[in-house]
């Protein structure tokens, strides 16, 4: 197979926009499969990478979210308030210290060992942010603060501790709709809370 590199030639980049983030316009060469070359042109929206964490507590099966208002989800029908895990971007640090400082400035738990499980493109057919995404066990002793984001960011974070098994629910009911969220309780369902509630 011909290396992807040797496959695209760019002709010429445009920034259309560098407000928020960095909205491109591409025009390159690709070699298709049959040797042929085709012209394309693509958007790309680069805001970084960034890093996402589900806290969990095993013992009492229950997960830490939290639940913010999202502008894009808003304007596409949605509410607008959603239950996410806790993330944020890199901003030039290491995953693993980032999502660190973000758990805690979410959801107020300071916590020290995380656990990788995977890395994943989003949306790769317009964005190039890859995300990294942990688990980290938790209890009563890591609360360091009440959590809810930085108002200067314009953060306005409700913190969320709920049964694991809810959350699943919640997913199912449609109530649960951001994708990150959704692979990583897919994750502790699979490989942390494999076996039924207890207490149940």
């Amino acid at each position: 197979m011909i290396p992807t590199a040797d496959r695209v030639r760019v002709i010429d980049t445009q920034i259309l926009s560098n407000d928020w983030y960095v909205l491109k316009k591409t025009v390159f060469d690709f070699q298709r499969a049959d040797g042929s070359w085709q012209r394309q042109r693509r958007e790309t929206y680069d805001r970084g990478n960034g890093a996402t964490l589900l806290l969990y507590q095993l013992a009492t099966r229950r997960v830490v979210l939290t639940r913010q208002f999202r502008f894009p989800a808003f304007v596409n029908g949605h509410h607008g308030m959603l239950v996410e895990a806790c993330a944020g971007l890199l901003d030039q640090a290491t995953p693993e210290e980032r999502i660190r400082a973000e758990v805690e400035e979410e959801t107020g738990y300071r916590i020290g060992q995380v656990q990788k499980v995977f890395e994943a493109f989003m949306s790769p057919g317009s964005v190039t942010e890859k995300l990294y995404f942990f688990v980290a066990a938790y209890d009563a002793s890591h609360k360091a603060g009440d959590g809810g984001g930085l108002a200067e960011e314009g953060e306005d974070i409700e913190v969320l501790e709920i049964p694991f098994d809810e959350a699943m629910d919640m997913v199912s009911r449609g109530e649960i709709v951001d994708g990150k969220t959704i692979m990583l309780l897919q994750h502790a369902a699979l490989n942390i809370f494999t076996s039924p509630c207890p207490f149940e």
